[in-house]
Order: structure tokens, then sequence, then C-alpha cells
């Protein structure tokens, strides 16, 4: 049996924030991670030639001060990269819809729905409703459906017609201006996890899950899917909210009760890279299917390189890989030989829905005063800065009761 101050199950960018801050307060880290490496929903493919793509997270902003002090901490400001601007486009079928950004949403619009329905804007309160309920009053049920709702479902990549109205997009004051508006760093956004899970004091064990947890006097003893055990005076989970339950389990039953009723949801991301001289569709894109089998395709565009692109398709769940490459193949008008560096990720992610608020305050009050941490991307915000947030705030809390 190995003894650690720290266990951290999940090692995506809530469970590297919260192990490197417990590291660099001079703890020593074990970090767990299910998959062949760390990063979670910061996933940057490499090929070969030193080409690379996202297949999760695409951008940062210098609003994400935390995410932001963290690339400094690791000693990446100089790999910074501004990020060319993104344009949004709409597909209809298999026809891109002529425009992009605001300009082409506002064609599709009908305009007397919204000539009625854009005054309720003065005085909207997101309080108490879902995205779909306070949106499509602003710009009519049918601009919703059409329009807006397939483009607010492109961001998290699954239907957020459910999501609480006041956690899809956040507003934050503080910008630091020696970062480029929005961004990425030379060698894509995983650079940031991978730092993180160099740093002194961090142990990351790839392939390995914690499946049970139990109270070990002061402290915790957490088995892994291969049978070792190891004992740690603080515990954190930083997994989808299905997987944070089966951890927790009866060692802390109230608050695993608390994160079982936050759902998720599995999107399946194929990415690719391509020649750039085979394909037409416009390049920056954030393309946006009124209606299709995946919600959301990303180029690679906003770091230009002459001869590459790449795209990656988050698709609904239950398609089959020969599905998924049917898709992209007719869309693209591409051969399947012409999809290299061909890659698959199965992401889960919460879905949480009206209520939200209330569970994340029972969790906090069941955690308090406890060396037991919840943490991921499911609380204040879906975003990358609401994770780091959520972990630094969660080792300030912990650390404090000694």
């Amino acid at each position: 049996m190995s003894k650690y101050d720290v266990v951290v199950a999940g090692g995506g960018i809530s469970g590297l924030t919260f192990a490197f801050e417990a590291a660099l307060a001079g703890r020593s880290v074990l970090v767990l991670e299910s998959a062949e490496k760390a990063g979670g929903c910061l996933s940057t493919h490499h090929g070969p030639g030193g080409y690379w793509f996202e297949l999760g997270a695409h951008t940062c902003y210098n609003s994400y001060v935390g995410f932001t002090q963290l690339v400094d901490a690791c000693g990446l400001r100089g790999e910074v990269l501004q990020r060319a601007k993104t344009r949004l486009r709409f597909l209809d079928g298999d026809r891109l819809v002529p425009g992009s950004n605001l300009a082409v949403m506002l064609r599709l619009f009908s305009w007397p729905e919204a000539a009625i329905s854009l005054p309720r804007m003065l005085g909207a309160k997101k309080s108490g409703k879902t995205v779909q309920q306070f949106y499509g009053s602003i710009v009519g049920k049918r601009n919703y459906v059409n329009v807006l709702g397939p483009m607010l479902s492109a961001v998290p990549s699954q239907s957020a017609d459910a999501f609480p109205a006041g956690m899809l997009f956040k507003i934050r004051d503080t910008r630091r201006k020696e970062f480029p508006r929005s961004f990425t760093l030379r060698g894509g956004l995983q650079s940031v996890t991978d730092a993180l899970a160099r740093q002194s004091g961090v142990e990351v064990r790839t392939g390995r899950s914690a499946v049970s947890l139990s109270a070990n006097g002061s402290g915790f003893t957490i088995v892994t899917d291969d049978g070792e055990r190891h004992e740690a005076g603080v515990f954190a989970v930083a997994t989808p909210p299905s997987a944070a339950a089966a951890v927790l389990g009866t060692a802390a039953a109230e608050l695993t009760a608390q994160v079982s009723r936050v759902k998720d949801t599995v999107v399946q991301t194929l990415a690719f890279a391509v020649r750039a001289s085979k394909v037409n569709l416009p390049v920056s894109m954030f393309l946006v299917p009124r209606e299709d089998t995946f919600h959301s395709a990303v180029t690679r565009d906003s770091v230009p390189d002459a001869e590459w692109r790449s795209f990656s398709f988050h698709f609904r769940p239950g398609q089959t890989q020969a599905e998924r490459l049917a898709r992209v193949t007719k869309l693209l008008s591409l051969k399947s030989a012409d999809l290299e560096e061909l890659t698959e990720k199965q992401t889960v992610l919460p879905s949480p829905v009206l209520g939200h608020e209330a569970i994340v305050q029972e969790i906090d009050r069941l955690s308090a005063g406890r060396r037991l941490c919840v943490l991921g991307n499911w609380f204040a915000g879906l975003s990358i800065e609401d994770c780091v947030d959520r972990s630094r705030s969660e080792w300030t809390r912990v650390a404090a009761i000694g």
C-alpha cells in the first residue's frame, strides 16, 4: 500500500489543477487517470510531421485569469499563440448557408417573429429558466429551434435546451491584456495539462481508475481497478458525475446521492487532417448544422497551415464509426483515404438542468469540513476557467482544514 498526502481521481484540467495547487503547497500527490493519457477535455492529437489538432476544447480567452496563471506557472507564456478569427457558419443539409457570424444568423431569422419577441429582452432574467425558455422568449420559438438553438448546442456539443440559462455563458470582468483575447498554445491546449502533470510532487498514473473509496482514520483508502491500494489524507474526484458517484459510493453516501442527480451524456469526436488542396469549405470555421447527426465541426484554421487543414466533428450519441465516416466524407466531398491521422475520442460531459444550483450548494454543504473534494466542469459553468476556479477554491478550502 502506498501513501500520499493527496490522491486525485481524474487527470483532466480540473484534477491536474488541484494536484498542482497541492504540490505547490508541498504535498505529495498521486493522480489516477483512466485514459492512456492525461488531459481530459484538453486533448491535442499530434501527427508525425508536427501538425496537430484538437479533439476537445479549442480555444481560451484572456478573461480566463486562473488558467493564464497556470500557463505562467508552467513556463508556457512563450508558447501562447493568438488565434485567427473564427467564423461561425451554418449548414443546411449538405449546403453551406451563405454568410458568417451574426450576419448569417440574422439572415436565417424569421423577422416577423423576431420583431414580436425581441422587445422581451428588456428586463428579461435568466433565473429559473432553461436556455430554451429564456432565449426562445427573446428571439421567438421558431427562430430558437431553427437558428439559435443549434448554435447554442454546438458550444457544449450536446443539446443545451434544458440547461439552466445562467450556466451557458458567463461575463468575466477581468482580462489579462498581456495575453491575446483568444489564444491557444504552439503545441495545442494539452500542452498545459502535460506541463501540470510534470510538476514536482505530482505523480500521474494513466490507465488506472479509482474504483472504491473508504474512510481510514482521518484519511481515505483508494482502491484502483488493478487492485492497488493507496492511502491519502485528502481525496479529490475530478470525473464526470456518473463516474464520481461510482467512486464515492457508500463512503460518502449523502454526497453520492447528490452527485448522482447530475446527469451526463456522451459525445463522440471524429477528427482528422486533410490536404488543404482537397477541401473547398471556407477557412477558419465553426460549423453549426441546423439539424444533423453531429452538433458541430471545428477546423484548426485559427492556427493557419499552408499544407494541412483539420476537422473535428462532435457527433451525437448512437452513430457507428461507419456512419460517422460516411457523413463526414459526403459533406466534405472526400474519400476515406483522404482522411489522414484519423482519430476518435469519446467524452462524457455533464448535462445540468434546472435545480442544478441547489445540487451544487448541497454538495458544498456536505463537503464542508471534510478532506473530500468533488471537482469538474459541472459546477458554476462548463468552461476551462470554471474547472480551474473550482479546483483552486476547493484546494484552498481543504488546505485550511489542516
